[in-house]
């Protein structure tokens, strides 16, 4: 197993930072120096888990529902064809750096009626093997961080058209376990964060002619309480995410299919610089523009994923994608591949992510997804 080591005096720093889809980022600061990046706790939680959004740039709000409708818009569950669907996805993460973390997510959805679905799902990052050692650097102990999303999701469909989606989730942030950080001077006892937050999505499809279709979709994720690892004194933010997002899809005859997506998303906490005390619901609204750059730095913020998915005869998929974000916000930026198979009941998706530069931690970053649906 490999193991990593910190000072222990930062520990919860570090187990944070490592967590942190940030730590990819090439050149988050400004030209002040300053840190641009816009921060949360868990950001794991808008990482795609799944195979076939990871290739298409991480997108997917729009895409046609299948068992991972969940994780992108609660509402896409209003339209799901079969009556079970069941998917788990599972990626090697960070492997250009480490050997022992992994993201897994497990989701499975049931038909009420030929017009709603619930479903469940599991969202699992295991962040591998952590050495505590004190500010002499004199070993501890050995932990495993871990964090896990527990969450429940309905979608209803109002018309041939339109869909609504709520979701819930339970969320638990395992990050130092009870270790007690600290020097000499100033210590305090780190604690598992848990908190509770909700989506609310909308989804809109529509035939242009006999051979297009137009998905338009729209979600806010993870509204929810702010979580603490030390005290109640410091709190931070869910990564309440707005993402909207459009899916066209061509049928060029009766065996080829193209769709293209396009998905922006924007962190709905307060900027670097903003006050991080004002409540959730504050910071939702005032992140539209609390940058300190003002609407210029807004724009900034804004991250874009989109692809193009191939399909032949519904039986076989070749996807391409791209994840573009600002220089200033995290300088991620990486192209994505994938391929897809379904026979019978069964499909099995893959994805490869493809970084910007041969050194970055996302390099060897793949995902594979297997589903099941019944009739």
């Amino acid at each position: 197993m490999y193991k990593r080591s910190t000072l222990y005096k930062a520990a919860s720093f570090m187990l944070a930072f490592a967590s942190a889809p940030l730590a990819f980022a090439q050149t988050p600061i400004g030209q002040d120096n300053e840190v641009k990046a816009v921060t949360t706790a868990v950001p794991i939680l808008t990482v795609a888990p799944d195979a076939r959004g990871a290739a298409l740039g991480d997108a997917g709000i729009a895409l046609s529902p299948d068992a991972n409708a969940p994780f992108w818009n609660p509402a896409k569950l209003g339209f799901v064809k079969n009556d079970v669907g069941i998917s788990f996805s599972h990626s090697p993460w960070l492997r250009n750096i480490v050997d022992d973390m992994s993201l897994s997510y497990l989701s499975g959805y049931k038909k009420l009626n030929e017009t709603s679905a619930i479903s469940a799902s599991l969202l699992y990052f295991d962040l591998g093997e952590i050495q505590f050692i004190d500010e002499n650097r004199n070993p501890i102990q050995d932990y495993s961080p871990k964090e896990y999303a527990i969450s429940l999701a309905y979608g209803q469909a109002l018309s041939e058209k339109l869909s609504l989606g709520i979701g819930a989730r339970f969320i638990h942030s395992n990050l130092a376990g009870n270790v007690n950080v600290g020097g000499s001077t100033t210590s305090f006892e780190s604690k598992p964060g848990n908190t509770a937050a909700v989506d609310v999505g909308v989804h809109y499809m529509t035939d242009i002619n006999d051979k297009i279709n137009l998905a338009l979709g729209a979600n806010i994720s993870n509204i929810g309480g702010k979580i603490a690892y030390t005290n109640a004194d410091q709190k931070d933010f869910l990564p309440t995410n707005l993402k909207v997002g459009t899916a066209v899809t061509m049928n060029l005859d009766e065996f080829n299919a193209l769709t293209f997506v396009l998905d922006a998303n924007k962190l709905l906490v307060p900027s670097p610089g903003a006050d991080s005390t004002q409540t959730v619901v504050s910071g939702i609204f005032t992140s539209f523009g609390d940058a300190e750059g003002g609407a210029s730095e807004e724009l900034q913020e804004i991250t874009l994923g989109g692809g193009l998915e191939y399909w032949y005869n519904q039986l076989f998929a070749a996807r391409v994608g791209y994840f573009y974000e600002n220089p200033e916000k995290g300088d991620r930026k990486f192209l994505s591949l994938g391929l897809g198979l379904r026979y019978q009941k069964f499909g099995v998706d893959v994805a490869y992510l493809v970084p910007n530069d041969s050194g970055n931690p996302l390099a060897q970053t793949f995902r594979f997804s297997i589903g099941l649906n019944l009739e």
